[in-house]
């Protein structure tokens, strides 16, 4: 099958060298055992194998789970090109933003116990916010905010916090490692909002800031609230801020497209270190992580807050999270410019109206969850600019699998 390289295997199997631990590993099924067609999830590696030829991407893993079970975990590529090394199903990948929905489960967890309040507004826990003014593009003027941006606003975007001036250019202070998070925040203060809070949802930094409201609401680092509050107890043993130099065999190259569209390494990866925490621990887009890790995520999400006896939160918040909580004013969305009807947001997740939801990193890494069909699917690669491509042709595929 030319230089396709897939595999199919047992998700325990991966880490046989790891040393032992107590969580189960999610099991897995067969196809007709988890009520999907054989034959159409074996349409994925050809799929796969066009996108490889066309230089769509350098290694992907593709993982398919129905039921609680892994119906496919598929190894496609390579992952370094440059190395000529083969994707692995253990590899770990920068999440980016598929980093949003972990923190924001975090802050909701804090609601639960009452330390954060969802219509509290955000300068409660964060005042060197007290005093910012919203940009009013008509007349070019700073106005006062009709209201306070609330925690509500900061998971769901409509907090008019952006990663943007208000001349276009990008917050430079966002892609800054020296810099820590509260001190990052206070770099925010000195912004204005683009929109009055609570009207329009405009995808930004407000996750960023969350993971602020975070450290101050629990008193914890968010890195330490993330290892010791989820990660742990849903042994996602791969998932952190930082990769160590143990595992760093493990991690897959950034691509970039060249001006002729041809894939090459990124050059600004080359010599950077991700063997240790960094000074800015990004809620919004710091976290590495895995298929296996990831995949437990999202069926806690699934299970309704809960993995093998591990309550991560309640039923009813897992329905609020991936409910649409936009308001009729912020309908239909727009993202990068593009009007997405039948669409709406959660807190954190995109929500499409069949009940799907789910989201995406800039490295065209992707999740998605049909609670209906208990199915869940997870792309990995790491290609920028963000390509949609690996989901857009897959979905349907594994859809056609389930008979929808």
């Amino acid at each position: 099958m030319g230089n396709l390289i897939w595999v199919v295997t047992v998700v325990v199997s991966m880490m046989a060298s790891q040393i032992v631990h107590t969580h189960e590993e999610l099991p897995q099924a067969s196809p007709e055992e988890a009520g999907m067609s054989r034959a159409e999830l074996e349409r994925i590696p050809f799929v796969v194998q066009s996108l490889l030829d066309k230089q769509k991407t350098a290694g992907a893993i593709v993982l398919v789970a129905r039921y609680g079970k892994v119906v496919r975990l598929l190894t496609f590529g390579q992952m370094n090109a440059t190395a000529g090394t083969p994707m692995r199903p253990d590899a770990i990948f920068r999440i980016h933003s598929m980093t949003k929905p972990i923190t924001t489960v975090a802050a909701l967890m804090l609601v639960e116990q009452g330390r954060l309040g969802l219509d509290e507004p955000v300068v409660k826990y964060l005042p060197e916010l007290v005093g910012q003014q919203v940009f009013a593009a008509v007349t070019n003027t700073l106005v006062a905010p009709l209201r306070p941006v609330t925690i509500r606003d900061l998971m769901r975007h409509t907090s008019g916090l952006t990663n943007q001036t208000t001349d276009g250019k990008r917050f430079e202070t966002l892609d800054r490692p020296d810099i820590n998070l509260s001190d990052w925040v206070r770099a925010v203060a000195k912004l204005p909002l683009k929109d009055q809070p609570g009207t329009r949802f405009d995808y930004g930094i407000s996750t960023e800031v969350l993971g602020r409201v975070v450290e101050v609401a629990s008193g914890e680092a968010l890195d330490v609230f993330l290892r010791e509050r989820i990660f742990a107890p849903l042994d996602m043993r791969d998932t952190d801020f930082f990769v160590p130099e143990i595992k760093r065999s493990r991690l897959a190259a950034l691509y970039r497209r060249d001006n002729n569209g041809m894939l090459a390494l990124a050059e600004d990866e080359l010599g950077r270190r991700h063997d240790r925490k960094p000074q800015h621990v990004s809620g919004g887009g710091g976290l590495f992580s895995t298929a296996r890790d990831y995949l437990r995520f999202a069926q806690m999400l699934l299970s309704g807050g809960t993995l093998q006896g591990a309550r991560i939160l309640r039923s009813d918040t897992i329905r609020q999270m991936t409910t649409n909580q936009l308001p009729p004013s912020a309908l239909p969305m727009t993202l990068g410019g593009l009007r997405l009807p039948r669409r709406g947001f959660g807190l954190r997740v995109m929500v499409q109206e069949e009940g799907e939801y789910g989201w995406s990193g800039s490295a065209s890494t992707s999740f998605w969850v049909a609670p209906n069909e208990e199915l869940i699917f997870i792309g990995l690669q790491q290609v920028q600019p963000f390509d949609l491509s690996l989901e857009m042709k897959l979905k349907p595929i594994v859809y056609a699998a389930v008979g929808k």
